[in-house]
């Protein structure tokens, strides 16, 4: 579709918004992986199927974008990015200041809403061309509404009134302009641009238009997208590390990090703890996100005598903000000495405790091959199950 055929006689633009934190989901929900985009991706291409331009509004210090991919037709839509601010209002006032001045419609959606179709978009921009300063899907509440204070009800409210608002919202550009003057703060755009005098629309929602905000949510949109969404399938990665023994006799064994007293150290530009390096080198192949050399480089003073378990933490929370989540992981240590059995509980349940998943430690011998069989370090080898959050 071309940009004067999705906006008739004038410019319509979008503004996703997708800055949030995610609090409530345990993670940046809008990234998400949902089928074979990530939630965000639906929002965007649906916003782009039905306007001239849009601007995603992301998180603070991310360097994440739409996938092109969710980008409709051969001559889509411009797409830019904006950094949002500290409350939704003040995230939309960001992404609007870069919505052209000659736009004529202007419709706010959030990102986090991946199943709203095209058709809604066009159903909420229909209603402003036809003289409305908003519009916003509505739907009708089935269930009985009470207000309550704590955990008494207090009144039981006529439902016959009421609806359920939804985004997309669109509104004539000037108005939302307007409404936002002197930053104001509402908890959606139709409320600022009906305190600002302006007329709002309702029109038919979809109650399938549901809003990602917990795990249950998003497997919840992947049913109902059905086989355009399925689960990605899960991913695998292979990790190795292996350190020879240091020469300083105040260096402590430190393996999956439990230390082991009494023990020669191993010579590491970090704490050289070959099982948590082999577990996190894992997850980043599996998560398609390069080495742990690359994230953390023995170059970098700021890693000199790090706690790899640390480190890991961190390599645990970039898989997560990929969509992907560790499912289990499975190691095996190569060592002459010491005997790592009465320690295997314990490396097991500190790499469990980072990861939020069974990890399996298993310990072998090298019989006296290489400098390993000679007891002159240490190697680990681990594989680790990602699946999607």
């Amino acid at each position: 579709m071309s940009g004067s055929e999705r906006s008739g006689a004038t410019s319509v633009w979008a503004v996703v918004v997708a800055a949030g934190a995610g609090e409530r989901f345990g993670g940046a929900k809008q990234f998400a992986a949902l089928g074979d985009r990530r939630v965000l991706d639906w929002s965007v291409a649906a916003a782009a199927d039905a306007c001239d331009g849009v601007v995603v509004v992301l998180p603070p210090g991310t360097g994440e974008a739409p996938d092109p991919v969710a980008s409709p037709g051969p001559t889509p839509p411009p797409t830019t990015t904006v950094t949002g601010g500290a409350t939704r209002s003040a995230s939309v006032r960001a992404g609007l200041a870069l919505v052209p001045d000659d736009a004529h419609v202007v419709v706010v959606h959030d990102g986090c809403r991946p199943l709203a179709g095209p058709a809604l978009f066009r159903a909420v921009i229909a209603a402003v061309r036809s003289g409305a300063d908003g519009a916003v899907p509505g739907v009708r509440p089935a269930d009985t509404i009470k207000r309550a204070a704590g955990s008494a009800v207090v009144d039981t409210l006529d439902r016959s009134g009421l609806v359920a608002v939804q985004t997309p919202q669109a509104f004539l550009a000037s108005a939302l302009r307007r409404a936002h003057q002197g930053e104001p703060e509402a908890t959606d755009d139709a409320a600022l641009v009906e305190a600002a005098g302006g007329r709002v629309e309702v029109v038919a929602g979809d109650p399938r238009n549901l809003k990602v905000t917990t795990p249950d949510d998003l497997a919840l949109a992947r049913t109902l997208l059905g086989g355009r969404a399925q689960a990605p399938a899960a991913r695998v990665g292979m990790g190795f590390d292996v350190h020879a023994f240091s020469d300083d006799p105040g260096r402590a064994l430190v393996l999956g990090g439990v230390t082991l007293p009494g023990e020669r150290g191993l010579a590491g530009h970090s704490d050289a703890d070959v099982v948590a390096h082999a577990v996190a080198d894992a997850l980043l192949g599996g998560a398609c996100l390069g080495d742990l050399g690359a994230h953390f480089p023995d170059s970098d003073e700021r890693w000199r005598d790090a706690d790899s378990l640390a480190l890991l933490a961190r390599v645990v929370d970039m898989v997560r903000e990929a969509g992907l989540r560790p499912a289990n992981v499975d190691c095996t240590v190569v060592l002459e000495a010491p005997r790592l059995a009465p320690h295997r509980a314990d490396l097991e349940r500190s790499l469990a405790a980072v990861l939020g998943a069974p990890v399996s430690v298993k310990a072998t011998r090298a019989e006296g091959l290489g400098a390993l069989g000679r007891g002159e370090g240490v190697a680990c080898w681990a594989v680790a199950q990602l699946q999607p959050r």
